[in-house]
């Protein structure tokens, strides 16, 4: 069985494989390591994109697709349908969520303003004193999975409630379902979105959405860029009602000339979330565990389906 996977580092992190399963890593779509008709198992490049699905046409034999990112988006719809598309959930759960709570700690403790005075070597205390705090906020975690399970986990020391929304209810587990955002994002100090880009969620972040939120609150979007209306964000957080950290915008990279970029509300990182040092030795235990897994017929896990 062939195997073809994007990082030359990954062949000493994928754990023993069995006799039969031969790897290869092909890092550039333009060339290709060896005669595509055998692969049975294609890990893509992370963050590729959906140029990368161009390849699927020159893997006749394929049966599996292993992501190394949490979101299938670029993918779902795109692969045949003999062919299993799996993605990496839980991979980034750690480094998505300590995103998230350093953005949080960012905004509201004031450290761009402070990083601003710093760089004109001005002592502004004055200026920029009291901060705000995280103690006591009211969080709202839009996306109840596995980074939004870690988001909470992480923020849970910092003496702050939680609402979780998700796809359909699980009242069980005290999750609310998506329907009932226009009901809760009024009582939201703080609104993490943490969801994958599909059709439902395409815009999900509109006019309505930002409105509905409180003078003062903060927006945190670690999704992705789609998942919020550009020019509602541009709009709303303009007039400084609320702030804003973002690690996805839409279109990526975002242009020179966007207003979000010297918005003082506003805190912009290039979708780093899941750039980390860690990133390929969780990734590649992932995958060794699939190949394994793919090669005794077992089944595999974090199958995509209906884009989740």
């Amino acid at each position: 069985m062939k195997v073809w996977i994007p990082h030359q580092a990954g062949l000493n992190l994928l754990g023993e494989l069995p006799a039969n399963v031969t790897v290869e890593v092909f890092e550039h779509t333009d060339r290709m390591p060896s005669e595509p008709a055998d692969v049975r198992f294609w890990v893509p490049p992370f963050l590729g994109g959906s140029d990368g699905t161009a390849v699927l046409r020159e893997l006749p034999d394929l049966a599996v697709v292993q992501l190394l990112s949490a979101g299938a988006d670029a993918w779902a719809g795109r692969t045949p349908p003999a062919v299993t598309l799996c993605d990496a959930r839980g991979v980034h759960d750690p480094s998505t969520a300590e995103w998230v709570v350093t953005a949080i700690l960012t905004q509201l403790r004031a450290f761009p303003a402070f990083v601003r005075a710093q760089a004109e070597r001005r002592w502004t205390f004055a200026e920029n004193t009291p901060t705000d705090e995280l103690a006591g906020k009211r969080v709202l975690i839009v996306g109840a999975g596995s980074i939004g399970a870690a988001v909470r986990d992480r923020l849970a020391p910092f003496d702050v409630s939680f609402t979780l929304v998700a796809r359909t209810a699980r009242p069980e587990q005290g999750v609310h379902a998506v329907e009932e955002l226009p009901r809760l994002l009024p009582d939201a100090d703080v609104v993490v979105v943490i969801v994958p880009l599909t059709d439902q969620t395409r815009g999900l972040i509109d006019e309505k959405f930002l409105a509905a939120m409180p003078d003062g609150a903060l927006l945190v979007n670690a999704a992705r860029g789609p998942v919020a209306h550009t020019e509602a964000l541009v709009a709303e957080l303009g007039t400084g009602r609320i702030s804003a950290a973002l690690d996805v915008t839409d279109p990526e990279p975002l242009p020179a000339d966007s207003p979000l970029w010297v918005m003082p509300n506003v805190l912009l990182t290039p979708h780093v979330g899941g750039s980390v040092h860690g990133l390929l030795p969780r990734a590649y235990r992932l995958v060794g565990d699939q190949i394994r897994r793919f090669a005794a017929g077992q089944p595999l896990i974090n199958t995509v389906v209906d884009g989740y």
